[in-house]
C-alpha cells in the first residue's frame, strides 16, 4: 500500500530530472528579444510538450518493453545508470549530452517550435525523465495509482509552466549562480534515485546479492 509520502518522493524525483530551472538558460537564449507574447507561447508549448510525453511514456512504456522483450530489472539498472549520469552533470551545474547538444540549441534559435525541441525534449522529457516515469508506473500499478501518477505528471508539467512564464517575465533579474544553487540541489536528489534504482535492478537481476546489499 503506498502512502502519500511515496506520492511526494515521486513528484520530487520527476521535477528533479526535468528540471525546469535548469532549462532557463536556453529558454532565455532562444527567446531572447522577442516580445512577451512569443515567450509566453514558448512556455506553454514546452509545458504541453513535457507532459503529453510523460504522460504517454507512463501507460504505454512498459508495452514497449514488453514488446522488445526488456525486463523492468534491466530497465531499471540500465536507467539508473543514465540518470546518474545526468545527476553529476547537474552537480558540476552543467548540462548532460543525453539532454541536447550544442547544435540543437543553435538550430532552434528564433523558432516557435524550440517548444517543442530541444526545451520539451530532450532537454526537461528527455531519456532521464521518461526512464524515471516507466519505473514509477511499474513500481505503482493499478487504475487508481497510475491515475495518481498521471496527476503528478500534471502537475510537474504545470510546474514548467509556471517556471517559464515568470522566467519570460522577470527571467533577467534571476543570476547564474541561483540557477546553479537549485541544479545542484536537483543533481543530488537524482543521485540518490539513482542509485536506488541500480540498487532494486540488481537484486532483482541477482536475488544471491540481497542479503550482500
Amino acid at each position: 500500500m503506498f502512502t502519500w509520502a511515496d506520492y511526494i518522493k515521486m513528484f520530487v524525483g520527476i521535477l528533479s530530472i526535468v528540471n525546469p530551472l535548469g532549462a532557463i538558460p536556453l529558454f532565455l537564449s532562444t527567446t531572447q528579444s522577442q516580445p512577451l507574447k512569443f515567450k509566453n507561447k514558448i512556455a506553454n508549448i514546452s509545458a504541453l510538450t513535457v507532459g503529453m510525453t510523460l504522460l504517454l511514456s507512463a501507460w504505454l512504456g512498459q508495452i514497449i518493453l514488453a514488446f522488445f522483450g526488456i525486463g523492468v530489472p534491466a530497465f531499471r539498472v540500465g536507467g539508473g545508470i543514465l540518470i546518474l549520469l545526468m545527476a553529476i552533470s547537474m552537480l558540476q551545474a552543467r548540462q548532460s549530452l543525453a539532454r541536447h547538444t550544442p547544435a540543437e540549441d543553435e538550430e532552434a534559435q528564433n523558432k516557435v517550435e524550440v517548444g517543442v525541441v530541444p526545451l520539451g525534449i530532450p532537454l526537461m522529457a528527455g531519456p532521464g525523465a521518461i526512464t524515471l516515469v516507466i519505473v514509477e508506473a511499474h513500481q505503482h500499478p493499478g487504475v487508481m495509482n497510475m491515475g495518481i501518477l498521471s496527476l503528478v505528471i500534471t502537475t510537474v508539467a504545470l510546474s514548467v509552466w509556471i517556471v517559464f512564464r515568470l522566467t519570460a517575465r522577470f527571467g533577467n533579474k534571476l543570476s547564474q549562480t541561483e540557477i546553479n544553487i537549485g541544479t545542484r540541489l536537483m543533481g543530488l536528489i537524482l543521485a540518490a534515485i539513482a542509485i536506488e534504482f541500480m540498487a532494486k535492478g540488481l537484486i532483482d537481476l541477482f536475488p544471491g546479492l540481497g542479503g550482500a546489499l
